[in-house]
């Protein structure tokens, strides 16, 4: 009896427990499921990090973050695509006059600046004459040779220039036109620009007065940019492109990593460790985006402080620097630089010698040096970039591979604002300053222009303070060429100066790295390296927000998890 018992009970509590599973199973399949929060326009957002400070004044801004701000805020008269092309844009199109002296562009209808003002031929030479006298930003690229702009009627421009400009038009990618009358309501008097007083340079530091396809809502200049969409924007909006985007003032690892697995970031910046990169790489729908933007690693030495002032010690530094390891182990997925212009830029030269890792020839240049024999008396000081922690790594490696040849060499951290400042002056500028820079458009003679020109010294993009007249002459005939043949020709010639003198250790073309939300953003550029193609960017249009899409649903079931 007992037996028997214990063979059936078992049996009766499967049964009842089938039962009540079978009952309670019945009761969940029916309860509705939780009900999703409803989507909110707010929630159609891209979020950003990046290094500050940002200045959005088309005026004064010309570095990465301030890049991406402009290009969304602020329309230009032509737009550059992903594979290098110019397309129309405000302007509809334009004739070139015979001695290539004369551009007149048509502008597109029915624009409207944010405030819902119209754009017009007005407007637009109020913002090429607002550069060229504020003189900052982008005006290097046509101070020398813009000479006059007019609006002929409400809807041409015509632009004069004082010689020929052959990659004009693409440089034309930077003029990012003001609304004329809402700046000059704007004004600070008494001011260093006369009669225009500060020329709303106060103003435009925490507005806008653009017609791009997001406008300030708000700006913390030392904390974060948030726009949104336009929604009168001439170009048109597709479904699920972002209403919000907002560019966050940080590059700290553990803060951009947190937030990332939050999802309170959709897009990191490009100066993250590699390891911290790895880390975000495993959270579930972030994937790695590797970007070629036109952006060389620069070790940038300055020509006018010894003993970098010496072509031989330069050359002994360049050829003693461990490229492989940089790109191997700090900088993964980057390619070695061969000289001055980054491999995807029309006008790159590919035949040009090349710096590798050799102490035997390091070694010969040193001796060559007038510093041979005291290097103990001429330490070199190379500055890394606070806001970029993968720079100590390089700037240590650098130090180790100068050690090897009796160099001394002084590793040195700056805030980016620092670096600004010091390289307003020959004498504040470190011997060895490290930057990246990329092309303001999508040609070898922007890299050339804005890097070696004697007209860019004292602006962060040139460190080195070559002012060599003769490069000058030579850069100036290049871009004074319309020939597009030609013209490349001459790129080639300067690439090949370049090298001969050494003012620079290119140490790698950079493949820029950044996490993203590939589970809920769609983000153009990122699709474009995937379909195995490699952009020719332009700096900052990466971020061109316009054209990404966001999908919040995707986010909330993530968020869920």
């Amino acid at each position: 009896m007992v037996l028997r018992r214990a063979r059936v009970l078992p049996v009766l509590f499967l049964v009842v427990g089938f039962v009540l599973g079978g009952v309670t199973g019945c009761r969940r399949a029916a309860e509705p499921a939780p009900p999703q929060p409803a989507v909110k326009a707010e929630d159609y957002i891209i979020r950003e990090t990046g290094a500050f400070p940002l200045y959005p004044d088309p005026a004064v801004g010309n570095d990465y973050v301030e890049s991406i701000a402009l290009c969304n805020l602020y329309d230009t008269l032509v737009f550059p695509d992903l594979d290098g092309t110019i397309k129309a844009h405000l302007a509809t199109n334009w004739d070139v006059s015979p001695d290539g002296l004369k551009y007149t562009f048509h502008l597109r209808q029915g624009v409207k600046f944010h405030s819902g003002d119209e754009l017009t031929a007005e407007d637009v030479e109020f913002s090429m004459k607002r550069l060229l006298t504020v003189g900052e930003g982008f005006a290097y690229l046509f101070t020398d040779t813009v000479k006059d702009v007019k609006a002929v009627d409400k809807g041409t421009v015509e632009f004069v220039l004082s010689k020929p400009f052959g990659p004009f038009v693409s440089a034309l990618v930077r003029l990012y036109i003001l609304n004329k009358d809402l700046v000059m309501q704007h004004l600070e008097k008494p001011g260093q620009y006369g009669e225009f007083g500060d020329y709303g340079k106060k103003w435009l530091l925490t507005n806008d007065a653009g017609s791009g396809p997001y406008k300030l809502k708000e700006m913390k200049l030392e904390e974060y940019l948030l726009a949104e969409k336009f929604e009168e924007y001439w170009g048109g909006w597709e479904k699920d492109a972002p209403t919000y985007v907002k560019v966050i003032g940080t590059t700290e690892p553990v803060t951009v990593r947190t937030m990332m697995s939050r999802r309170e970031l959709e897009i990191t910046d490009m100066w993250q460790p590699l390891e911290n990169l790895q880390a975000m790489d495993q959270i579930e729908g972030v994937d790695l985006a590797y970007l070629f933007n036109g952006s060389i690693f620069n070790i940038m030495l300055n020509t006018r402080k010894p003993p970098t002032d010496d072509v031989h010690f330069r050359k002994a530094l360049a050829y003693c620097m461990d490229y492989e390891s940089v790109v191997s182990k700090i900088y993964v997925g980057s390619r070695k630089s061969k000289g001055p212009v980054p491999f995807m830029l029309p006008g790159w030269n590919p035949n040009l010698p090349e710096y590798k890792r050799d102490l035997e020839k390091a070694r010969e240049e040193l001796k060559k040096s007038k510093y041979y024999g005291k290097l103990d008396k001429y330490p070199v000081t190379v500055i890394w970039c606070a806001e970029v922690p993968e720079e100590e790594k390089v700037a240590l490696l650098f130090q180790a591979n100068a050690a090897e040849l009796g160099i001394k060499v002084e590793v040195v951290k700056k805030p980016w604002g620092s670096m600004i400042a010091d390289a307003q002056k020959a004498d504040t500028t470190g011997n060895a300053t490290l930057i990246f820079v990329a092309a303001h458009y999508p040609e070898a003679g922007s890299i050339l222009k804005s890097r070696y020109h004697s007209s860019t010294c004292g602006t962060w993009e040139q460190c080195e303070w070559l002012q060599d007249p003769e490069l000058d002459a030579l850069i100036d005939k290049a871009l004074a060429t319309t020939d597009r043949d030609q013209r490349f020709a001459l790129y080639h010639q300067i690439q090949e100066k370049l090298v001969e003198v050494c003012p620079t250790i290119w140490v790698f073309d950079q493949a820029e790295i950044r996490a993203y939300q590939t589970a809920y953003v769609s983000w153009p550029v990122a699709d474009y390296v995937k379909a195995g193609k490699t952009p020719c960017p332009v700096m900052g249009y990466f971020g061109y927000y316009r054209n990404m899409k966001v999908y919040p649903e995707k986010r909330a079931q993530l968020v869920g998890k």
